[in-house]
Parts: C-alpha cells; structure tokens; sequence
C-alpha cells in the first residue's frame, strides 16, 4: 500500500519568521545604528538624539518590526501552514514562531530606542 500522505516540509509555518530575521538582520547591517551610548551625538549633553544616521529609521524600524510580526501571525493563519500537520504540531510551530518574532522585535527596538536617549 502506497502512503498517499505527503510529508510536510520542515521550514511550514516557519518561513516568514527565519526570512524575515534575516532581511532585518541584513537591514541594521546596512543602517549601521550606534551601539554604545559613548557613540551618540548627543553624548554628555542634553537632549534625544537618533541611533540612525536618518532619524526618520525611528518611525520606519519599528513599523518593519511589526510588519514582521503581523506577517508571521498571518502565516500561521493559512491553511496551507497545516497542511499535513496534527493540531499539536500547529500549535507548537505557531506558537514558536510567534513568541520569537515578538521577543525578538521588543529587544531590538528597545535596544536602538534606548541606546541615546
């Protein structure tokens, strides 16, 4: 008897969540913010300053970060995510991916929002 159940692909429900950690890793090596406090314009005087060279990255970072997790959310929504797949292993690989988006987008933008003010 030939097993007509096909066998999902390990990356399923994962692929938005590694992908887009990479364009965003790619995108702060591209942006190159400051890292240290000592490093800020701003440094030993009053004021908020940007960890961008453009300070419009203030807005535009934090938006990539919740695209990035919107996108996860709704990937774990679609059907075809399940496809294959019990109930426990659909839960486990949402709730990974979305636990992992999160933690990772609240760090980084605590860590480029807070690093001059």
């Amino acid at each position: 008897m030939i097993n007509e159940r096909a066998k999902p692909s390990p990356l399923g429900g994962l692929r938005v969540c590694l992908v887009g950690f990479a364009v965003i890793v790619l995108l702060l090596v591209t942006l190159d913010p400051v890292m240290r406090y000592e490093d800020c314009p701003n440094y030993g005087a009053n004021g908020n300053a940007s960890a961008f060279d453009n300070p419009d990255w203030d807005l535009y970072f934090p938006l990539v970060l919740l695209g990035w997790v919107s996108l996860v959310i709704v990937e774990q929504v679609l059907p075809v995510t399940w496809r294959h797949r019990s109930d426990t292993e659909i839960a486990i690989r949402a709730l990974s991916a979305i636990t992992a988006s999160v933690t990772l987008s609240c760090c980084l933008f605590l860590k480029f929002a807070a690093v001059c003010r």
